[in-house]
């Protein structure tokens, strides 16, 4: 039990409320859009599972492949695997099972997902690389988890819309946007082991800058989603509150004062995920009832 509690520490386990509801949100959608109607239980189990598989892989990988990065790092030096709680064998088998629940998950949902899993699985082990050489690693860590909302699209039509696009590219956009104002912690550290990310290449206050245009992005994409499916008052009410919780996060944080990044990061998005989530389903529900 008590390595079970640090692989799931190691991973972040509880931040999967960050991806989990933007995948169930496009599973929703495309069945809503596809059939007129709920996702049956099986669907959900089966998507549920391939998040659970997609997310602890990808979790894990960066762990592995930054191990050195994380070690030389104060905020990071006290993970599992620079700490050697973990071993790399125990965290490579790790991700060969989580894998392997992705594999039959996506198996399961149908043939299209599962021949497109290789792609998902390349961008997943390029990401933690890509700090290594360009400042654009937040918009591929954004790719990495639109990865949810538009696989769960197209686990339940079995094929690409635009609808499932937008929202996917919504989800990317918050994503790299938050992920902006995470690094603002680090630009020191990063600057000085020729770590890239945009505040270490543009400065914090640029950084923050470049993250409210991405957030902005965001609540444009979710408010143009009503355009190509029949969504009404519930869910844009739902979209105002994501950007009020967008710009709260972004008054939580300024160039001065990075002591409410945590908040910002960990409790505001958590509850951004969990309302997009939340007035989606509602808005259907009530359309279906």
């Amino acid at each position: 039990m008590s390595k079970i509690r640090l692989f799931l520490e190691m991973i972040k386990f509880e931040h999967t409320i960050f991806a989990l509801p933007y995948a169930y949100i496009g599973m929703i959608l495309a069945s809503y859009y596809t059939t007129g109607k709920m996702p049956g239980w099986m669907t959900v189990f089966w998507i549920t599972l391939a998040m659970v598989g997609a997310r602890s892989a990808a979790m894990a990988l960066n762990r592995l492949i930054d191990r050195s990065i994380d070690a030389k790092n104060p905020r990071t030096a006290n993970r599992e695997l620079p700490r050697g709680l973990i071993s790399i064998k125990e965290t490579t088998v790790f991700i060969i099972l989580s894998f392997l629940l992705l594999g039959i998950s996506a198996w399961m949902l149908n043939p299209l997902c599962f021949y497109l899993m290789p792609v998902a699985v390349v961008v997943l082990v390029v990401y933690p690389y890509c700090k290594r050489f360009t400042w654009l690693c937040h918009l591929v860590l954004g790719i990495a988890d639109a990865l949810a909302p538009l696989g769960a699209w197209i686990a339940v039509t079995g094929r690409f819309d635009l609808p499932g696009i937008v929202l996917a590219a919504a989800v990317a956009v918050w994503i790299a946007g938050f992920d902006i104002i995470y690094a603002c912690m680090d630009v020191d550290f990063d600057r000085k082991e020729g770590i890239y990310s945009i505040p270490a290449a543009f400065g914090i206050k640029n950084g923050l800058h470049i993250s409210r245009f991405l957030h902005f992005a965001t609540v444009l994409l979710f408010a143009i989603l009503p355009f190509f499916l029949k969504l009404g008052a519930i869910y844009e009410i739902g979209v105002a509150i994501v950007a009020f919780l967008l710009i709260i996060e972004h008054r939580l944080v300024s160039p001065k004062d990075m002591s409410q990044i945590h908040t910002a990061f960990f409790t505001v998005n958590s509850v951004i995920a969990s309302v997009a989530f939340l007035f989606t389903l509602t808005d259907i529900s009530m359309r279906l009832w």
